[in-house]
């Protein structure tokens, strides 16, 4: 996702944390595809492939679409989420040194 691609502008805005665990020598094709997917940032790829991803989506059933794509993503052995918050009105959020 780029910086200034805005996901949600007004309502609900979810923001996901997820550990995904590609096959063996995989992690290479398995970020490619993760970034061509929309609201996907990969943040660090450790040495054994694992990756740490933040999913954006707007509502609920989008968060479960999003992650059961990135967990049937081809390549993926796994993925977990490990922290998921809603902001209501990400609108009003202030932007600090901006």
């Amino acid at each position: 996702m780029r910086e200034s691609e805005t996901i949600v502008e007004g309502g609900i805005l979810n923001i996901s944390s997820i550990i995904v665990h590609p096959g063996p020598g995989l992690a290479g094709v398995v970020r490619t595809r993760l970034l061509a997917m929309a609201g996907v940032e990969v943040h660090a790829v450790g040495e054994e492939g694992r990756m740490i991803i933040t999913v954006e989506t707007e509502g609920e059933g989008a968060m479960i679409d999003a992650f059961e794509a990135v967990n049937k993503t081809e390549g993926v052995l796994s993925a977990s989420m490990v922290y998921h918050q809603t902001e209501a009105n990400p609108d009003a959020e202030i932007s600090v040194g901006t």
